[in-house]
C-alpha cells in the first residue's frame, strides 16, 4: 500500500461527505469548494469511489453524493485501497530490485499499514472532527430572488381604468 495525495485527497472528501450527508446529497462543487480539491480531481476520485461502492450518486436538481454504505462500515484503508492503483505502474526493474533486497520488509510494512488503516473507521474520524469543533455551516442559499413582503408607507393611488383589453374594448364601445 502507497500513501499518496490521491489517497489523502480522497480521505478528505469521504470525511466531508459523510460530516454533511445528513442533509441530503453533496454536491462535488462544494466539497470541492471547502476542502480547495480541483473538481475535475473529485471527479476521478469519486468515480472509483463509486465503482468500489463506497459513494452512491444521484442525478438532477438536488442531486449529488451520498455514502453507499454506513460511515462505520467503510474504513481509511477502504478508501484508500478504491482510489489507488496497484503498485503494477511500477518499473519492472524497480520491482526486480525491491524483490530480491528488501521485498519482505515492503511486504510486513504495507501488511501493517493495511491492518492500522483498517482498524479506523470514517465514522472515527468525523466523530473526531465535531469533537475539535468542525462547525457544518447551513447550505448555501438558495439564488431565487426573494421578495420581501413589506407594506408600503403609502396608500395606493386609485385609478379609474379598465384592467384589460377586453374592459378598455366594452368601454369604448360604450361610447
Amino acid at each position: 500500500m502507497r500513501l499518496t495525495t490521491k489517497g489523502r485527497f480522497a480521505v478528505t472528501a469521504m470525511i466531508d461527505l459523510a460530516l454533511r450527508e445528513q442533509r441530503g446529497a453533496v454536491t462535488l462543487a462544494a466539497i470541492s469548494t471547502r476542502q480547495q480539491i480541483s473538481l475535475s480531481y473529485l471527479e476521478q476520485l469519486f468515480s472509483r469511489l463509486r465503482r468500489c461502492g463506497l459513494v452512491e450518486s444521484t442525478r438532477g436538481p438536488g442531486g449529488g453524493y451520498s455514502l453507499g454504505r454506513k460511515a462505520e462500515s467503510i474504513s481509511v484503508a477502504d478508501i484508500i485501497l478504491a482510489v489507488d492503483q496497484p503498485e503494477d505502474d511500477q518499473p519492472a526493474g524497480q520491482r526486480v530490485r525491491d524483490q530480491s533486497l528488501t521485498r519482505d520488509l515492503w511486504d510486513r510494512l504495507s501488511t501493517n499499514m493495511i491492518d492500522y488503516m483498517q482498524s479506523i473507521s470514517l465514522r472515527d474520524l468525523v466523530l473526531e472532527q465535531l469533537a475539535k469543533g468542525v462547525r457544518i455551516e447551513d447550505p448555501q442559499p438558495s439564488r431565487r430572488l426573494v421578495i420581501d413582503r413589506v407594506q408600503p408607507t403609502r396608500t395606493p393611488t386609485l385609478v379609474n381604468a379598465p384592467n384589460s383589453v377586453f374592459a378598455l374594448a366594452g368601454k369604448l364601445r360604450l361610447r
